[in-house]
């Protein structure tokens, strides 16, 4: 099984740094919220497409200029060269996008025969175990970071990726976070009042 999608320019566009307004020395008023910056420069734009087998953990990132069908191909040409060859059957769960069931893609299918695309049903991506990969791709990569061009955003994309794989661990989809530990069942225990 693996899982295909795209992150858009919302979730990889630049993020602009944050300011302190500070009051002039001595003027002996407290000092002002933290503003941000306003930053209207386009500094390009473009998809990054990404493939996810959750049974190992293992990621792979592509960018791309814009969300056509012959991207979405290609993706699904260097996909294929990324999968183990000894996978003889290949469940690729994507949603329904335009491009996702176009002619192209059909025709993709056709000439591959182990790859079996499974669309899931509108408005539930949380079928889709590169969702939560996603978030943290954009945690990696992206968080808290300023980007002077869309080709820094892409560099920043394959190191997160890089660093993932040498990190990754397999997903399985609703367990629980290992930083929360499972309640236990039993009387509650009343706060000290007096």
């Amino acid at each position: 099984m693996i899982c295909l999608d795209e992150m858009g320019p919302e979730g990889a566009k630049s993020h602009p740094g944050r300011h302190l307004v500070r009051p002039a020395p001595g003027a002996g008023r407290p000092a002002e919220r933290a503003t941000q910056e306003a930053d209207y420069g386009r500094r390009g734009k473009g998809y990054i497409f990404g493939a996810f087998r959750p049974a190992t953990g293992e990621a792979f990132t592509q960018p791309y200029a814009g969300r056509t069908t012959v991207n979405w191909v290609d993706f699904l040409e260097r996909v294929e060269g990324w999968l183990p060859a000894e996978a003889a059957q290949v469940y690729a769960i994507v949603d329904n996008l335009n491009t996702h069931h176009a002619t192209d893609v059909l025709l993709f299918a056709l000439a591959h025969p182990r790859w079996e695309f499974v669309f899931q049903p509108t408005y539930a991506a949380y079928l889709n175990l590169i969702e939560p990969w996603w978030k943290t791709l954009r945690s990696l990569a992206l968080k808290g970071r300023r980007f002077a061009n869309w080709e820094a955003v892409c560099q920043a994309v394959r190191e997160a990726t890089a660093y993932w794989n040498t990190h990754r661990h397999p997903f399985v989809w609703g367990r629980r976070r290992r930083h929360r530990p499972r309640r236990r069942p039993g009387r509650a225990v009343t706060a000290n009042v007096r």
